[in-house]
Order: structure tokens, then sequence, then C-alpha cells
């Protein structure tokens, strides 16, 4: 019992000892050999040397730290759709019309239920979130102030309330309260930037045709009048309004002042007004600020006629901005270069001076700074006509860079680069404008729904031309249905693949694949696969597959219930027909033959030969004898040449023979 106790004792006293050597050790790991007496052994000494050792500070990461490590773990799904219907799979768009339409569903639920909050928010104020989301809470559009101040005048601007804000602005002005410079430059700013109306609200309901404001009518009233189609699209500065009335009646007018009205004015198309206002501050011994130069230079193009004048013009601006010593932004240069897109070629020799002066104040260009030299060297049409090299020097300067959204024209550059690669038929660059997309957030910077549909369109049509079958099928699931859903001319392109490379054989693949992107009533599309598979025979599988393809179509031809019917072609009839024929379905041929007549279409001769020629294989005489029965009723010319083959390759029966010459007889009284 002694000695069992006393082995007890030794082993204890040994893992004391062990766990008090491994504690010491970690100390001094942690620590780095600082601060502690107990170890008595200086840094300098455990380190070797007498450096001082720094401690990192700690580092902040921002809220979306962890949710980008973990975005940086998950690839994109090529066979998923869009991300933006993963929470409903009921709406899985299968084409573009449904990805749009799906969207605007989405988007119309949305504003829906924010109408109905911001409508009626006092049956929304139970707030269930902790902590609070200000952004789930009804928003105050109201007016709270009623009675006339300079508060409820800054209440009204707040809520983009325009026709609000000029009625309390002058009541002020009735009652004698001074209105403050600052606060009457936000009035002008507001009736500036939404000339003069008051803004939709993105939550409101559409307007009936009945609704609309006088606005609308306005147009309406001028529109026999010669016009530019952008006076439709958005609204016109009116003579005289309340931006132009106010800034009269205003007692002192500052830089401001002379901005909002200039902006404004540029921004609704009256542009020879602002240069007139312009003027009235230089005038007035005032200076501009960046600002009223970027519009000023944006609207030269529009008050001069010849490419010349509307440089000097330019010119003239910026001269005018070193004078009042304003310095030019990245929005400045990216005017300029915008402007000299309407300049012709007198662009092409001012563009890299502009980008040299850029570079030179050491304002990095974005990418709407290489789209406006793109569009100066690449015109729309003469785009595969030299200047090659400018494309490869742009995608050499800006490849692997990221880039942020600077510029509103920053979402044209991709698919306007796309567009020159495709008139150029340039697959490399097309690659390279490509992998530029996948840097950093440059993807952000390929625009909405509409855009995105053009740059993929262009780029699936460039690799159907040009790259092999193989790689064309690798982009195909790559990109569809996830980025893109393609349209029926897109579905041509890559028919016109597979044609070019010997695949015909995934024809029936494809058109799955059609049938579920809703192309399926698109007669070009359905002709054209057609007459790809009765082109040429196949091995049999394949020309099974075909037969089985051809029978789906034209139970697609047959449906009376489609919103958007197929309506039979002597093409289509005829190249059904021949697939059938092709493998080995006479029966079902024969019936194909028969819509001929009920479609009031014409079978051609060589359809006739190779009816012919199929039912000489079954050796079917009687079937030989309505073939020419058939081609005497559509008055085919090549009716005696079938007659003549039947009576000399088939043991025919009396009655048959008879009947033939019956048809031969009266032939040749109608002849």
């Amino acid at each position: 019992m002694a000695s069992s106790c006393a082995h007890v004792g030794r082993q204890i006293h040994r893992t004391t000892k062990l766990v008090h050597h491994n504690v010491k050790d970690a100390l001094q790991r942690r620590y780095f050999g600082l601060g502690s007496a107990t170890f008595q052994q200086p840094a300098a000494a455990i380190s070797g040397s007498a450096e001082e050792i720094v401690i990192p500070r700690k580092k902040t990461w921002n809220k979306e730290a962890v949710l980008q490590a973990l975005a940086s773990t998950v690839n994109r799904d090529p066979t998923a759709s869009h991300y933006v219907f993963q929470d409903d799979s009921y709406l899985t768009p299968r084409t573009s019309a449904e990805f749009k339409l799906f969207s605007l569903a989405q988007e119309s639920g949305r504003s829906a239920a924010k109408y109905f909050i911001n409508t009626y928010p006092m049956y929304f104020q139970k707030d269930f979130a902790n902590p609070h989301i200000p952004c789930l809470m009804p928003e105050t559009l109201e007016l709270q102030i009623n009675e006339v101040s300079e508060a409820a005048l800054i209440e009204r601007i707040q809520l983009r309330k325009v026709k609000a804000a000029v009625d309390m602005y002058d009541q002020l002005l009735q009652a004698g309260t001074p209105v403050s410079l600052d606060l009457t430059n936000d009035l002008l700013d507001l009736i500036s930037l939404y000339g003069d109306c008051d803004p939709a609200r993105d939550d409101a309901p559409e307007q009936r045709a009945e609704e609309m404001g006088e606005e609308q009518e306005d147009v309406k009233r001028r529109k026999g009048m010669p016009q530019k189609a952008s006076n439709f699209l958005r609204l016109v500065w009116r003579e005289n309004n309340n931006a132009e009335r106010i800034f009269n009646m205003m007692p002192e007018r500052n830089r401001r002042s002379y901005g909002a009205l200039i902006r404004g004015m540029v921004k609704h198309s009256a542009y020879s007004k602002a240069f007139d206002t312009y003027t009235d501050l230089v005038n007035n011994r005032l200076t501009g600020d960046v600002h009223i130069f970027n519009a000023l230079i944006s609207a030269a193009p529009e008050v001069r006629e010849k490419y010349a004048e509307k440089w000097d013009l330019i010119v003239d601006l910026l001269k005018q901005m070193v004078e009042q010593k304003v310095k030019p932004t990245l929005l400045t240069f990216n005017a300029v270069l915008k402007a000299l897109r309407r300049c012709g070629s007198l662009a092409r020799t001012q563009a890299f001076p502009v980008i040299n002066e850029m570079k030179a104040l050491g304002i990095a260009p974005s990418l709407a700074t290489y789209d406006h030299v793109l569009g100066i060297f690449y015109k729309a049409a003469t785009s595969a006509q030299g200047h090659t090299e400018i494309l490869q020097d742009v995608l050499s300067e800006i490849s692997g860079k990221s880039f942020t959204a600077q510029d509103p024209d920053d979402v044209e550059f991709f698919k306007d680069a796309m567009r020159i690669c495709l008139a150029t038929k340039d697959i490399e660059q097309a690659y390279r404008v490509h992998s530029l997309l996948g840097v950093g957030e440059n993807w952000k910077l390929l625009g909405d729904s509409y855009y995105q549909s053009i740059y993929y369109g262009r780029f699936f049509n460039l690799l159907c031309m040009m790259e092999h079958i193989d790689v064309v099928l690798k982009w195909y699931k790559e990109l569809i249905p996830s980025l893109y859903y393609p349209n029926s001319q897109g579905m041509r392109d890559l028919l016109q693949a597979l044609d070019t490379d010997n695949r015909l054989d995934l024809i029936p693949q494809i058109w799955k694949d059609i049938k579920r992107m809703g192309h399926d009533n698109k007669t070009e599309l359905v002709e054209e696969m057609l007459s790809l598979m009765a082109r040429e025979n196949q091995i049999p599988e394949v020309q099974q597959s075909f037969a089985d393809c051809a029978l789906d179509v034209k139970a697609l031809y047959t449906q009376t219930d489609r919103r958007v019917p197929l309506n039979w072609s002597a093409g289509s009839l005829s190249s059904i027909t021949s697939i059938l024929l092709a493998a080995e379905r006479t029966q079902q041929a024969w019936e194909m033959l028969k819509l001929f007549k009920l479609a009031n279409r014409v079978p051609s001769d060589s359809l006739m030969n190779q009816f012919l020629e199929s039912i000489k294989a079954s050796n079917n005489a009687q079937q030989a004898v309505e073939l020419v029965q058939v081609s005497a009723s559509f008055c085919l010319s090549v009716t005696p040449n079938l007659m003549e083959r039947v009576q000399q390759e088939f043991d025919l029966t009396e009655e048959q023979r008879n009947t033939l010459s019956d048809l031969e007889s009266s032939s040749a009284i109608s002849d």
C-alpha cells in the first residue's frame, strides 16, 4: 500500500514539472520574452538580436468582411438561373422576355408594398426588427408643417414637392418674410433638377391615359412640329418657368444660383439659354465652378454646326476654366471626349492630347474615358476599317485593373468594346474584354439586364463565327441560362456553327433548348433547323433522332391553342417530309404529303422524286400509282417523268396500268 502511494506521488511530481515547463514555453512564445521577470531573460537574449519587435495594430474589418470571405468560396452555378429568382422557384425565367417580365413583377410587388406602407403609415408602426432597421419603416412623405415658414419650405424641398415648395416660397414673399440665399438656391436646385414638375414617386401606381398631366398633353400638342427624339423621352425646359422667375426675383445671386439654372437648362435641352445665362454670370463678375463648365462643355456640340466651331467653343471654355482657376475633374475630360465624338474626323487628332493632359494632371481615366476614345476611332458604320490597334492599346493599359463607377457612361464600355470585337471579328480581343469583366467588381459596370443581353449576345455571336464548335458549346453551357438568354438570332448563329463544323447530330439537343427558351414559335428559326436536318442523309441513329425531332415540330404546327401559331410553308412541309423519308418512315411521310393540299402548298419536284425512291425501296406499286395521282393533282411538271418511271420500275396490275393511262390522257387533254 505504501509503495503504491509513493509511486503515485512520483507520477504527480513528474506531471507537475512537465506542465510547468510547457506553460513557461507557451508564455515565452506568446509574449516574445517581454515584460515578465519570471523568465529573467531579456528580449534581446531570446531573439538573438537587439532589434525591437513591433506588434502590429489591431486590424479593423468592415461590416461585410465575413460575407465577402464566404462569397469568395462560392462559384457561380452555370446551370442555375439568375440569383434574383432563387427565392421563388415559380419565377424561373426561360427566355429574355420572361426574365424582363419576372423582374418587373418582383419590382412591381415591392413598389406596391412600399406604396401601401408609405400611403398608410399609421397601420405599420409596430417595429418587429431588433436592432431597428430604418429602411423597413414607413417613409414620411406627407407634409407635416402647414404654417407659412422657412421650416415648411425646407420640408417641401426635402420631400421633393416641387409645386408645393414653389407655392410656399411665393407665400413667404407675399407675407414679407425674407428667404435666405442658401434656401433659395436649394429651391432652384430642386426646380432645375426636375424641370419644374413634381417627380413621379418610385412606388406610385401607373397613371391612366386620361390622368396625364399637362406636361404630357403639351408634348402631344406639339406632336406635328419637328422635334428631336429626346423631347419625347424627357421634359423640355419651358420659357419663363418657375426657376427663371425665382432667379429673376432674387435680390442677390451667387455662383450657385447661376449654376443651378445653367445645369437645369442643359439637362432639359435649353442649350442656348444656358450659354446666355453663363454670359450673364461673367458680366456680373462672378466665376463658374467645375459643374457649370462640365454642363457647358457637354452642351457645346448642340449650339454650333461645324466641327471646327464646336471644338473652338470647347477650347474657349477650357481656357476660361484656367483664367478662373477652376480645376478640371474626371467628368470634365469625359465631357470633352464625349463632345469630341460629335466632331467628326477632327476628334481623332484631338483625342490623345486630351488624354495626355488628363494624365499630366494626375487624373486617372475611368471606363467612360476609354469608351469615348473607342467611340471616336470606331464608328458604327466603319468599325471594321483601320485603327484596330486602338482597342489593343486600350486593353493593354487597363488589363487586370479593377474599376469603380465614376461616370454614368462607365456602363457603356463593355458592350461597345464587344461591338468593336464583333465588327473586326477579333476573338482574341473579345477574350481580353471578357477577362477584364471578371477582374474585381468590374462586372458591376456591365449595366442593366438590357446591356448585359447586348454584351453577351455579341460575345456569343462572335464565338459562333470564329471558334470551333467544341469551344462554342463550352461557352454555351457556361453562359446559358445563368447569364444570358439568347434570342432567336443567337440560336440561329449556334445552328450555323453546328453546320460549319459538321455537327448536325446535335440539332435535336439544341431543339430542346429552343423549346425551353420559348423560341419554338419563330418561323425562320424552325425552318432553318428543319432545312439543315433535311439537307443530307446521316447515319441511321442520327436520322432517327432527326425524324423524332421533325415529328415534334409537326406537332407544334398542328396545335391550335398556341398564342402565336406556326403557319405551314412549302419549305417546312418539304423538309419534314424529306426527313421522314430519309428515316424510312414512309407512312408518316405520306401523311405529311396530304398536308400540302390542306395547307394550300405545292411540293417540289425533287421531293416527289425522293418520295418515289423511297417507295421503290419498299416495292409498293399501289403507293407509287397514288404518288403519281398526287403529283397530277398539283399539276407538277415532273408528273410525266414519274409516270414513266412507275411503269418501267414497278410490276403493275392491269387496273393500275389503266389508272396511269387515264392520268396520261387527261394530262394530254389539259395540255
